[in-house]
């Protein structure tokens, strides 16, 4: 059975670290610059797209239903999306979703490519407190269309229903809904042609006022709320952590209203702050245009430098 691929109605979470204009400023030195700027970028599509395609697999999980998820299939489903199509296989005891992104156009500013599965055992209930499934990527490249550049991903990522219950009935719930992301193993490819394998470990909670409100933290055992690491196409290695949740809300039209990540490499620092105007102050309503961000980085001399720019 094949059926168009539905997103789930979350924003995928945007990590901000990416910033296009950061220019050499006094004495930091022009190459750190460079490499921060890449790995920013590098940092930032790889978070997006693997929580997007995440995303993705939550949807196909929810709406489909069916005897693997103890319910009938959700009905009206979430919005399509025009560049993937799914496949259930549950007559084995492999039990299998399958999504194939087709390169279309449909966002504007990037094309999907590739497969991703969903595997889960045969006795499988997405509602049950603990339950997991294992989300595999095969050779799912994004290439942006600005300037032609690409990423391609391979490995699994393990989703966990750490509290139990589905988003469908979040409106309703007295509690909140938990989901930990986590892998050991992540392998990304450059447009350069450098591989790197990255790890990963989150904790998304999902509340409900007003719409949806998805708070996302970093879980890992390294502790200090890192939420990645592992090893840039600089062959360095690197940390990013999640120092104040990272909050998306559906009023505000799934935009990350505010957050805050330190991204720690062997030459820069950063911290990076979410949620402001173009002064740098936090706002407290949802803006009609553009979040700004502002990024606070310390070179290997000591030196600090900002920089604020909109998201």
């Amino acid at each position: 059975m094949k059926k168009q691929i539905s997103h789930l109605m979350l924003a995928t979470l945007s990590v901000g670290l990416f910033f296009s204009s950061c220019k050499k400023t006094e004495t930091v030195a022009a190459d750190a610059i460079t490499e921060f700027q890449v790995q920013s970028d590098d940092q930032a599509r790889f978070t997006n797209e693997t929580d997007a395609a995440v995303n993705d697999a939550n949807a196909a999980i929810e709406n489909l239903g069916g005897s693997y998820a103890g319910e009938s299939p959700l009905s009206p489903q979430l919005p399509f999306t025009c560049d993937a199509s799914v496949t259930v296989d549950t007559a084995n005891n492999s039990k299998t979703i399958t999504i194939t992104y087709s390169g279309a156009n449909c966002f504007g500013n990037r094309t999907r490519t590739g497969v991703v599965v969903i595997s889960f055992a045969p006795d499988f209930r997405w509602i049950r407190q603990g339950a997991s499934y294992t989300v595999a990527f095969q050779n799912l490249k994004i290439t942006r269309k600005s300037d032609g550049k690409y990423i391609t991903i391979n490995g699994s990522k393990t989703i966990k229903n750490v509290s139990g219950g589905k988003l469908r009935n979040l409106a309703t719930r007295l509690s909140s809904i938990v989901h930990e992301v986590t892998s050991s193993a992540m392998s990304v490819t450059f447009d350069d042609g450098t591989m790197r394998n990255w790890q990963i470990a989150k904790r998304r909670t999902f509340t409900y006022n007003n719409g949806i409100v998805i708070s996302v933290t970093g879980i890992s055992a390294l502790g200090g709320g890192i939420a990645e690491w592992g090893i840039n196409r600089f062959d360095k290695s690197f940390t990013s952590a999640i120092i104040e949740p990272l909050v998306v809300k559906q009023s505000c039209d799934f935009r990350l209203v505010s957050g805050q990540i330190k991204h720690t490499g062997p030459v820069v620092t950063t911290i990076t702050t979410f949620g402001l105007d173009a002064t740098g102050v936090p706002v407290s309503v949802c803006p009609g245009g553009a979040f700004y961000y502002k990024v606070v980085w310390t070179g290997a001399n000591g030196n600090a430098f900002t920089h604020i720019a909109a998201y």
